[in-house]
């Protein structure tokens, strides 16, 4: 029986070379891709001790469709993401935020069989994404969530034009934020540690760059209307909220454990809101790879061989904090 390669989680949080069987007839909408690009994502860390498939930013060519598949055939080009599955049928299934359905099948949960860390996936047709002609696959593939996940909050939320919008942090995902944004049209304000990423905020098109490291007050030249929070740990919400105009929204990004806890009398006289957002729906999804491919924004990355040795050291040097923004395996 053909098979193919995968790299799962272990419970010693080892990497681990497997295979599995190709499945002899595919049903439904499924549709078996050949993987050529995955992104790295720090949320594939929570998972390296688990025993599953690595891996949610997949994007390859389809090699074979099932008998209720419309619209993909063999040799097309598409991505996939963190979510996998949906009812269908409930209310946010029906409105366009199927990533909030009660039946949604992420990545990680057990529903999931299938992940980018690997030669081939089974995923439903449902959820995959055309790759814009002219976007390279390596660009692509951070795109399926690190992009997705912070076009989501800039589409969904109807960011405008004449706002101004924080990124905190200029990492896998406040990177092509900051890009996002400023391709919007929008005034884009970089808040990070120290002056090291100024001259890299910039040159992706930051209007202003706040170094945060030492100051009790921050200064902006324009009260912030979103925040975006793509680092990992949380802020110093003493120095943020004065900057916050009335009326502007937070957006957590990054996966964190433990509570969120941020002063209370400041959200309640200046009307500041804490919005979650998880990844984008299909629907933004497939905006977002247009408007990426429209306007040319591309994500800095390294790239590592798909082999065992080349996903353990991706993984080790984006644990330790030693990647330039994004970490890419290519089909070895």
């Amino acid at each position: 029986m053909a098979s193919y390669t995968v790299f799962k989680g272990s419970k010693d949080s080892t990497v681990v070379k497997s295979t599995i069987p190709k499945p002899e007839k595919l049903t439904g909408d499924q549709v078996l891709m050949r993987i050529t690009a995955s992104g790295l994502c720090g949320t594939d860390l929570h998972y390296l001790n688990a025993d599953i498939i690595l891996g949610h930013e997949g994007v390859g060519v389809v090699d074979s469709v099932g008998p209720d598949a419309k619209y993909l055939k063999k040799g097309d080009r598409v991505g996939f993401g963190y979510e996998h599955d949906s009812c269908g049928h409930c209310k946010n299934c029906l409105t366009g935020t199927e990533t909030y359905c009660a039946e949604r099948a992420t990545y990680g949960s057990p529903e999931v069989k299938a992940g980018s860390f690997a030669s081939h996936a089974v995923v439903r047709e449902s959820f995959l994404h055309r790759i814009p002609e002219g976007m390279s696959d390596i660009d692509a593939a951070p795109l399926q969530c690190a992009g997705a996940t912070v076009f989501a909050v800039l589409q969904a939320y109807d960011a405008r034009p004449t706002e101004t919008i924080g990124i905190m942090g200029l990492g896998g995902l406040g990177h092509l934020a900051i890009q996002f944004a400023a391709k919007m049209g929008t005034r884009v304000v970089v808040l990070s540690g120290s002056e090291r990423k100024r001259e890299e905020a910039m040159r992706l098109g930051a209007h202003e760059f706040v170094a945060m490291n030492g100051k009790k007050e921050l200064k902006v030249s324009s009260p912030l209307n979103r925040l975006l929070v793509t680092t990992s740990a949380q802020p110093n919400w003493e120095q943020i909220l004065p900057i916050m105009a009335p009326g502007s929204s937070i957006y957590p990004l990054s996966v964190a454990f433990g509570n969120l806890e941020i002063p209370y009398l400041p959200l309640v006289f200046q009307g500041i809101a804490v919005q979650g957002s998880l990844v984008a729906s299909r629907n933004i999804h497939r905006e977002m790879l247009a408007f990426a491919a429209l306007h040319n924004i591309r994500p800095i990355t390294e790239t590592f061989p798909m082999t065992e040795e080349g996903v353990k050291e991706a993984i080790s040097r984006l644990d330790k904090g030693d990647i330039h923004l994004r970490a890419v395996l290519t089909a070895a």
